[in-house]
């Protein structure tokens, strides 16, 4: 175990755009919708913009939008906020094309962009699309190598002769990023992941609803395998998805945020997020995975339209218990909310998310919300 941080700064705060509001504009079939769902997300990133939000994470899975693209359009009406990814993986985008699309955001955006990286859901890759499994960890720290080359001039990357998952022999790009280190953010959860975040990345990203147990766990164990690795345990970011939300009816929240477990938790290893004392989450979760038909979906490489069509989702919510979501989800009065910032704060967590803002928000409500939570606004 490696001491706490010797300087504890404030609170950074981020948010996420998904395609979500996307997807439901399309399926009505109505094409000014879809226009306004497309004006909306490029509006809303102006307002955090503007309202002094640290960074905008797009997220990426292979049934939805293109992340890249979304961030260069945002780029473009943008000045400050930085922009990255939540998250691309290395089987849906090769790290050539990673590469190109990071260096690209970066010129795009003068120097703001950072990489949002994890492994992705190998059976949606291996299963439904045919591509070979490899060693998905390998995949990371290989994909992770050659960015750092393709990332630094001459543009040049060259696998190591152990490769096993990219053979890449001195291909030169004709571009690079602007920024001299383009940060590189690790969404992980298991020992060996967090392993390559401590020694590679600049820090962790932690899904949605992660216990305070386990991010004060993750966090000591990067800074001290940051340390053993002789690298400045400080200089690593923790990002935690809280969507903290201020609120007088935490109970709605709570009751909502049951579906993020039924959909995410249950996948393979994402249980261990929850992690709570007094709660039986191996069971817990056993018990959602069999309402849900998780395994079966997943088997047959199923992804989240699966998993939402085929589940019983109010089956899964009967089974969660309530007291549990009071423990993971940061909702209710700024008092509380703020409250539970702080305990962030103090574990050494440096960014956490808001909740998505909805379609009222302005630069305003953004801003009078962070003041509410970092003691500068009122309850």
């Amino acid at each position: 175990m490696t001491t706490p941080p010797t300087h504890v700064p404030p609170l950074r705060f981020c948010i996420d755009t998904s395609p979500g509001p996307w997807r439901t504009a399309q399926t009505s079939g109505d094409p000014a919708a879809i226009r306004r769902a497309v004006d909306r997300t490029l509006e809303v990133a102006r307002i955090a913009d503007q309202a002094g939000i640290d960074a905008i994470f797009a997220s990426e899975d292979p049934d939805g939008w293109d992340a890249f693209a979304v961030l260069s359009a945002i780029a473009r009406t943008t000045e400050h906020i930085r922009l990255g990814t939540g998250v691309v993986n290395p089987y849906f985008r090769h790290p050539a094309q990673i590469a190109a699309s990071l260096s690209t955001l970066d010129m795009l955006s003068n120097g703001r962009a950072f990489l949002g990286f994890g492994r992705g859901q190998s059976e949606w890759y291996t299963t439904a699309m045919g591509m070979p499994k490899g060693r998905p960890l390998a995949k990371l720290t290989e994909t992770i190598g050659l960015l750092d080359q393709w990332f630094q001039p001459p543009y040049i990357a060259t696998s190591p002769p152990d490769a096993t998952e990219f053979q890449i022999r001195a291909w030169r790009r004709a571009i690079g990023p602007l920024q001299p280190h383009v940060p590189v953010y690790l969404a992980a959860v298991g020992p060996k992941a967090l392993k390559v975040a401590a020694r590679y990345c600049d820090g962790v990203i932690l899904n949605d609803l992660a216990s305070v147990t386990f991010i004060r766990n993750t966090i000591e164990q990067v800074r001290a395998e940051a340390a053993s690795a002789g690298r400045d345990p400080d200089s690593m970011h923790f990002y935690v998805r809280a969507a903290f939300t201020i609120t007088d009816d935490p109970e709605a929240i709570y009751e909502q945020r049951k579906i993020t477990v039924a959909m995410i938790h249950t996948l393979p290893g994402m249980e261990r997020l929850l992690e709570t004392d007094g709660y039986d989450i191996d069971r817990i979760i056993s018990d959602v995975r069999q309402v849900m038909h998780t395994n079966d979906i997943l088997a047959r490489g199923g992804g989240f339209f699966d998993l939402r069509e085929g589940g019983d989702i109010a089956a899964a919510r009967n089974i969660i218990p309530t007291s549990l979501m009071r423990e993971l989800t940061i909702a209710g009065p700024a008092s509380h909310v703020r409250e539970r910032l702080q305990e962030f704060r103090r574990i050494g967590v440096t960014h956490v998310f808001l909740a998505k803002p909805g379609k009222d928000a302005t630069i305003e409500s953004i801003a009078e919300t962070i003041a509410a939570v970092t003691g500068d606004g009122h309850d």
